[in-house]
């Protein structure tokens, strides 16, 4: 593969249009009937990548990105995500970082496979309040509110290595306060300003950010059903839509950390190192180009590689040039499988494209390995460099790039005659990111419904789901509509049924009487 950008004309091969035009198809019935789905239980997941990790949620490295900023081209953003599956109302506790973690980034500046840079996160939390259950007491309208009762800060260090050996550290950010979890629109009325005030410039022209945000990894994670349990038929939902992460993102100058203006690829990766009951340091996740300990590394190997450097990758080597899944796809979909061994897919997840992002005398480990001199689209395609985009994955990794749909056709053998169009029928993230640093998008609320999109929550507006006025409210409103589709939801099961009746028992008994719409004394909800 050449870093010369095409455009090219695609030979689709019958049997695999018929499949990916079904999913198509599929995608957007799945679309249409569950735009209001509620996350669920998510039962495998690209997240929860290895057998030891997948138990501890706070310390688990989902995805990782690596690009030249869109709107500040001298400058590369660096974005890293733990926590997986955050169900936004997830309260009381909410999600924080843990405090006896260390949250690295590291940066290889010469393709050695060895670190040269480390970013290091370390938090603290502080509860205001030890004798209430809230996360926080009251609406919140700032970073500082006193309402805010559980509130985290961090701190940044930078470590310069040699040899894998710290050299000398340096303090960054001292003491910057996390943004929130968003509880919901009664608790947080204006989320986007307390991202706002979470977003922090240092010294030396670097932009800081912590805080929870939309995943923003889109993908049907039915492919660990036997493919998309084996017929194609349901691919097409986004199963991380409506989820939430814990996200750090740093925006720094391109060249502190780049070898040269000659030498400008760097790789990245992130790891997580937990303090045991010892007080010593132990890695427990490593994260770099996507889906790799996913679907390339088996599952004997998985925690071995967590606890692994880029350095010795060589020992998960085999997995790259004889990989599973092609043969996978080709059991159960009867599509030809490439020869092996796939020295294409070394190029892509080990090494760095030639041309395009390989350093030279590059050392194969597995890294997202960005060319910082290749600069932004104007017109972003989901599939990058495979559809003549060089600013895009497996150039870096940027947030709106399609790397499930890069990575089957890829392992497929898109880049050794093999052309393919496969895909999960899921091109975009649900939510919009954002045109400014940290350009993730903002977190699901945990306030659902019509009554979350109009602000509801408090006020005269506030209904219960009886359909009447909530206690102490003053208007009757008609939300004739609203009141049919949240009575219809309610009694979409027998449960449902049953709450309703009870409900109407204990409210009448506690009113006296009035109904669902007396002004009796009885708690509004909180």
């Amino acid at each position: 593969m050449t870093a010369v950008a095409r455009t090219r004309a695609r030979r689709r091969n019958a049997r695999i249009a018929g499949l990916v035009c079904g999913a198509l198809a599929a995608g957007g019935l799945a679309a249409a009937g569950t735009g209001t789905l509620r996350p669920e239980a998510a039962h495998a997941s690209s997240h929860r990548e290895a057998p030891l990790i997948s138990g501890q949620p706070q310390y688990d490295n989902t995805d990782v990105y690596a690009f030249v900023s869109p709107d500040r081209t001298d400058t590369t953003t660096i974005v890293a995500n733990w926590l997986p599956f955050e169900e936004p109302a997830g309260g009381p506790n909410f999600y924080t970082f843990a405090e006896d973690a260390r949250y690295d980034v590291h940066i290889d500046s010469d393709g050695d496979a060895q670190g040269d840079l480390l970013y290091r996160w370390t938090f603290d939390t502080r509860t205001k309040n030890g004798d209430t259950f809230l996360y926080n007491t009251g609406p919140v309208t700032s970073l500082d509110d006193p309402d805010l009762n559980v509130t985290q800060t961090y701190d940044i260090d930078l470590l310069r290595l040699k040899d894998q050996k710290t050299v000398s550290t340096t303090k960054v950010a001292d003491d910057l306060p996390v943004a929130p979890s968003h509880v919901g629109k009664a608790s947080m009325p204006n989320y986007g300003k307390l991202r706002d005030q979470a977003v922090r410039k240092l010294p030396g022209g670097t932009t800081a950010f912590a805080g929870q945000a939309d995943d923003p990894f889109f993908l049907d994670l039915r492919v660990f059903d036997l493919l998309y349990g084996g017929d194609l038929s349901e691919v097409g939902r986004d199963t991380l839509a409506g989820y939430n992460v814990n996200s750090v993102a740093l925006q720094v100058p391109s060249a502190t950390i780049r070898q040269s203006e000659k030498q400008p690829t760097v790789g990245v990766w992130s790891t997580t190192q937990r303090r045991n009951a010892d007080g010593k340091w132990t890695q427990v996740s490593r994260l770099g180009a996507p889906l790799v300990n996913e679907v390339v590394v088996p599952m004997k190997d998985k925690d071995k590689f967590n606890a692994s450097s880029p350095w010795n990758d060589k020992d998960f080597l085999p997995y790259v040039t004889k990989p599973e899944l092609p043969r996978l796809i080709e059991s159960i979909y009867k599509i030809k499988a490439p020869k092996e061994p796939r020295d294409d897919l070394v190029s892509v997840f080990l090494t760095g494209v030639k041309d395009l992002n390989q350093p030279p005398n590059v050392r194969p480990a597995e890294a997202l390995r960005l060319n910082t001199s290749v600069k932004p689209t104007a017109s972003p395609k989901r599939l990058g460099v495979l559809d003549g985009d060089n600013a895009g994955y497996p150039n870096g990794r940027r947030l709106g790039d399609d790397v499930l749909d890069i990575s089957l056709q890829v392992v497929q053998g898109e880049l050794v005659g093999q052309k393919n169009d496969l895909g999960d029928a899921v091109n975009a993230n649900d939510r919009e990111f954002g045109k400014s640093f940290p350009y993730v998008a903002l977190p699901t609320s945990g306030s659902r419904g019509p009554l979350a999109e109009k602000g509801g929550g408090s006020g005269s507006g506030s209904r219960d789901a009886l359909g009447g006025a909530m206690p102490g409210s003053t208007s009757q409103g008609s939300g004739d509509s609203e009141d049919t589709v949240l009575v219809a939801s309610a009694a979409a099961g027998g449960a449902g049924l049953l709450l309703v009746a009870l409900g109407l028992l204990w409210w009448r008994t506690r009113a006296g009487g009035a109904g669902p719409r007396g002004r009796g004394s009885g708690p509004v909800g909180g």
